[in-house]
């Protein structure tokens, strides 16, 4: 049912029970005698659980501290995605955003009209709704959501807005340890905005800074990680404000209080990555005396329980005693209606910017499965956005000069395991991959099951081309109900062609698989064949070749990065080159990526790729991502070969 205004259908909201007016009057009197109570979530960017509460020594973060302290820390918390936007779909709606067609990063394709988001319905129950700078939803229905969910929606949005004695739900995005702030934003300006702000004894001297075990051991890096850690401080000041206004209005002990992250740290083999550095967040949650029985545990205690960002929407919901949506993928795991603890929490990712990649995770209470589909490209691939970071130039020149160790490489090196897995017990930075190790394959089969599993029940749409996706939506199929529809998205055959990709012995299966009638397949396989290795396509040449002709362009330039490997095909540069000029953005970005990352074998492309680069002059989106492929690539097929 389409939401009007911020209006929900009275079906939808009272869910599946279809509750008698009698229901209703019963419960509105059961509201009226029991308080309920306001809802404040303190969400930062960007960051692992790299805080005092956590364990982290080097970590200034007292005002966070105290809250740990006065309620309970989750210590087993995951988002679903390694990137904001994905992240912030989930969040507000319930759904894996790869199961609506939002898992990319800035979608804009369309939702189903009955998704709506968390507040709309404690708006309907009552609460006043506001939202402190950030939405982010990542569809083409953030308009919508965003009307029918706040009350308020701005830099100024705050609960004091409410009519009195009104229940609230508040969320204050801080910024202060975005990717912008740790890394990329110039150091003067850095120093203007957020070194400013901080005391002397508050800056983290980079002389004592941690340095994982990934990242090489020089003065630039520790200066990075310095960085990092004095944004974080200056996070929990301004999260101290907020605390502070709470009890000024007196409304803590009214008020459960969320602070969480949206993803795990922003650098390096972080955010971007599904490993646990990209997914695992800090979670507490405050409960004020007169709502202790919501909690899990008593203040100052620790809950391992799993938690995913996709169960956040239903646990308000519950908190606040509001049915729960007849449509979901969440389940609670706070307030009445609170369910069993998961047994795997899962999170996806795929294009970020210009960088196209998919990588799907599955973790347990212990161990860590990640299925990497493009295990071709590394994670520290060119990203025109990160390498704006002096930390990420750091390591690349590190990696470059031949100076790594295999810990380091893991994330630096040229490719990346078609499968991990990790035991998070044992090795929480993830540097031991047991994927081959026979005492670890019945875990290894279980997780991989739990995976395709995952895939299968929220029909994941991942696994179309992104172009794919455009063109349904085009036509007035959105991505949810494309998904379900078989002779569209044929889901089984193509996950099974996606499972070749990386695997040893499967590069002819693949070559095979470019005949089927169905595109997502086709692409799956020129996929396969581009991970299998200039090899691979060498002996698979004819049905390469013959893929060049494909009716559907993501098909045709995987093709044409197979071919152009070996540096003998001149005729796959010149369709990369071609479509480059495309009118579809799908299209010229995938033509784009594929040329920069074929590095000197593109140089017969160059003039095309100059003229593109200078056509890409829009400020954001589209020719963004262009720029960002096509600016360094230019310049490093026009620097002279020493």
């Amino acid at each position: 049912m389409t939401a009007t205004r911020g209006r929900i259908g009275r079906r939808e909201f009272l869910g599946a029970a279809a509750m008698t007016a009698a229901a209703v009057a019963a419960r509105g009197a059961r509201a009226a005698e029991a308080p309920r109570p306001n809802i404040l979530w303190i969400t930062s960017e960007d960051t692992s659980p790299w805080f005092g509460f956590c364990g982290d020594a080097y970590a200034t973060t007292p005002n966070l501290d105290r809250l740990a302290k006065e309620g309970v820390h989750y210590t087993k918390a995951f988002a679903t995605a390694p990137v904001c936007s994905p992240a912030r779909f989930c969040l507000i709606t319930g759904f894996h955003a790869n199961a609506m067609g939002a898992q990319h990063l800035r979608a804009e394709f369309p939702v189903p009209d009955w998704v709506h988001g968390l507040p709309a319905r404690l708006r309907e129950a009552g609460y006043h709704c506001t939202n402190n700078v950030k939405t982010d939803y990542n569809c083409a229905a953030e308009k919508r959501l965003v009307e029918e969910s706040w009350n308020a929606c701005s830099g100024k949005a705050h609960w004091r807005s409410r009519k009195p004695g009104q229940p609230f739900f508040a969320i204050f995005n801080l910024l202060h340890t975005h990717q912008s702030w740790t890394g990329v934003t110039p150091e003067a300006e850095y120093e203007r905005q957020i070194g400013a702000i901080l005391k002397p004894e508050e800056r983290h001297d980079p002389a004592r800074a941690p340095v994982p075990p990934y990242y090489p051991d020089t003065p630039e890096v520790r200066k990075g990680m310095a960085r990092v850690y004095d944004c974080i401080t200056a996070m929990d000041r301004r999260a101290g404000v907020i605390l502070d206004e709470l009890a000024a209005d007196g409304l803590a002990e009214d008020t459960v209080v969320f602070f969480y992250p949206d993803h795990g740290q922003g650098i390096p083999r972080g955010k971007r990555t599904t490993y646990d550095t990209g997914l695992r967040v800090p979670l507490v949650v405050r409960f004020p005396a007169k709502f202790k029985a919501l909690a899990p545990s008593g203040p100052g205690t620790t809950c391992d329980r799993l938690v995913s960002f996709v169960d956040f929407h239903a646990s308000a919901l519950s908190l606040a005693g509001v049915p729960q949506p007849e449509r979901t993928q969440a389940r609670p795991f706070l307030g009445p209606a609170a369910g069993a603890p998961r047994e795997y929490v899962y999170a996806a990712r795929d294009r970020v910017d210009e960088a196209l990649d998919l990588s799907r995770s599955v973790r347990d209470a212990r161990f860590h499965y990640v299925r990497n589909y493009m295990p071709h490209l590394s994670w520290n691939a060119p990203e025109g956005y990160s390498d704006q970071s002096a930390l990420r130039q750091e390591i690349t020149r590190v990696a470059q000069a031949g100076g790594m160790n295999d810990a380091q490489r893991s994330y630096a090196g040229p490719a990346k395991p078609a499968e991990a897995l990790f035991d998070t017990a044992a090795d929480p930075w993830e540097l031991k991959n047991l994927a081959s190790d026979p005492a670890h394959a019945a875990t290894l089969r279980r997780m991989r099951a739990a995976n395709l599993d995952w895939l299968a029940q929220i029909r994941d749409t991942g696994f179309f081309p992104e172009w794919r996706m455009a063109q349904l939506a085009a036509a007035g199929t959105a991505p949810w109900d494309a998904a379900r529809d078989e002779t569209l998205y044929p889901f089984a055959r193509v996950l099974e062609t996606a499972e070749l990709s990386g695997r040893p012995g499967t590069a002819a299966e693949s070559a095979k698989r470019l005949a089927d009638p169905d595109p997502s397949v086709r692409w799956w396989a020129a996929v396969g064949l581009r991970a299998a290795g200039a090899e691979a396509a060498a002996v698979h040449r004819a049905a390469l070749e013959a893929a060049l002709k494909d009716e559907a362009p993501p098909v045709r330039i995987e093709a044409a990065g197979c071919l152009a490997v070996p540096g003998d095909a001149p005729s796959a540069v010149a369709l990369l080159a071609a479509a480059l000029r495309s009118a579809d953005p799908y299209e010229s970005l995938h033509a784009a990526r594929t040329l920069q990352l074929l590095g000197p074998t593109a140089r017969p492309a160059l003039p095309a790729m100059r003229e593109a680069l200078a056509a890409a002059k829009d400020a954001g989106g589209h020719a963004m991502y262009m720029r960002f492929s096509l600016k360094p690539a230019v310049a490093a097929l026009e620097t002279p070969t020493p």
